[in-house]
């Protein structure tokens, strides 16, 4: 057993020497952090392993976008898996504010204003259902008069494309040719607006495209690792085809979830290991707590590295 180390923080102490001392002296929370970044430095600088990035829409709508954009344009992770909603505010944020708000706001107020509350975020709706509308028609008959039938990694490169603004996600995974896949492309106004265009345009989501390049990318893998944010369909996906290949051999769980109602976003990488979602021996790391501060901590500390 080694000894616990009292965390030593003088000023101008790096982010990365904090979560240094957090593995050595942190209880609790800090040392499961600092073990998280410690397996994600492992994933991404294996040259072997294809790396997974997947998490909710909500925290799109925050400044954790930044970190997310930074993680793709600099080509940490290989494939993005993630819901529509991530579609809608990236493409929203490109063009309107967000604004800072409160969890104690009143709610029927802020409807009878035409503002929308995300947790403490408050988001007008000229900043949301009118510009997504707006772009999404625009963008939809451009990238119809070339392609009909298409998966949803295709259209995000599309959308990516147009909006050419180097604060979006979306840019950056067309620029660097990162496939973002939506399994879920109709749960969300970027959906919808697809939704409404068919009505009288010929165009087709295909999902069974997005599928074989998860299936071609599985099989072809040496090596898997991914950082799941949260749970849901984005967390599922990826463990879901990573099963096909024996499981990951890197993850990192960060959820705000507790695994006693049996969901899958409070359980743990080692439920995972049952499923052969996840090897038995693989670098594996679980967090509990707020992706809006873990992610610019661990980013943080892996740029110092």
């Amino acid at each position: 057993m080694n000894p616990i180390k009292d965390l030593e923080i003088t000023k101008g102490i790096s982010i990365d020497e904090i979560m240094k001392q957090m593995g050595e002296g942190g209880g609790f929370t800090a040392k499961n952090l600092s073990l998280a970044t410690d397996v994600i430095e492992k994933m991404t600088k294996d040259v072997n392993s294809v790396n997974f990035l997947s998490f909710p829409a909500d925290i799109i709508a925050t400044g954790a976008r930044g970190v997310i954009k930074d993680m793709i344009k600099n080509n940490m992770f290989n494939v993005i898996v993630t819901t529509c909603g991530t579609l809608d505010h990236d493409i929203a944020r490109c063009f309107r504010d967000y604004n800072e708000g409160s969890f104690d706001a009143d709610d029927k107020e802020l409807a009878e204003k035409g503002i929308n509350r995300l947790g403490n975020i408050f988001i007008p709706n000229s900043s949301y259902g009118d510009i997504i509308e707006e772009k999404m028609m625009e963008f939809l008959l451009e990238i119809s008069d070339d392609k009909q039938d298409i998966s949803t990694h295709e259209l995000c490169w599309e959308i990516g494309k147009r909006l050419n603004n180097e604060n979006s996600i979306l840019y950056w995974a067309w620029k660097n040719k990162i496939p973002v896949i939506i399994p879920g492309p109709t749960d969300g106004s970027v959906g919808y607006q697809i939704w409404q265009f068919q009505q009288d345009k010929k165009f087709n989501i295909n999902l069974m495209k997005d599928e074989k390049l998860l299936s071609d990318i599985v099989w072809n893998s040496k090596k898997s690792g991914a950082l799941l944010i949260g749970g849901g369909i984005s967390k599922h996906h990826v463990i879901w085809w990573n099963q096909f290949k024996d499981g990951l051999d890197y993850a990192v769980y960060i959820t705000t979830a507790t695994e006693y109602d049996g969901s899958l976003s409070g359980a743990r990488p080692k439920e995972a290991v049952s499923w052969r979602k996840i090897k038995p021996d693989a670098k594996q790391a679980f967090v509990y707590g707020d992706a809006t501060i873990m992610l610019p901590m661990i980013y943080g500390s892996l740029i110092e590295r």
